[in-house]
């Protein structure tokens, strides 16, 4: 008899990302390595005292670390990208119900532009 799976979704679920993801993934094992808790104090004075929360420092950090290493340029894109794949929410710190910010500061407005850009 063949049997036909019936997918219905679960209002509650037990599921950590770390139980998912091999040992020896880079995400997991660079989460495990570096320890980014020094942008909080060096961060401080660029924050007002009132108004929206932004985004976490070292959120955002880690966040243009895999826009490099993932070779992404559009902000946009690496929220997409990242929200799909569970190593790379675990190394940023968020779990599978939790939206990613929906806006990532445009990282090329935080340098000056080089000679050849146009301002």
């Amino acid at each position: 008899m063949q049997g036909k799976k019936e997918y219905q979704e679960k209002l509650f679920a037990h599921f950590q990302l770390s139980e998912r993801m091999p040992r020896e993934n880079f995400y997991r094992r660079l989460k495990g390595a570096v320890d980014l808790d020094f942008l909080y104090p060096l961060t401080k004075c660029y924050y007002g005292d009132s108004g929206q929360k932004s985004i976490d420092p070292v959120v955002f950090f880690k966040l243009c670390l895999v826009g490099y290493l993932e070779n992404i340029i559009s902000d946009r894109r690496l929220i997409a990208h990242c929200s799909l794949r569970l190593d790379i929410l675990y190394f940023i710190g968020y779990g599978i119900d939790e939206e990613l910010p929906n806006t990532v500061p445009d990282i090329d407005s935080l340098f000056l532009p080089l000679p050849y850009q146009n301002p």
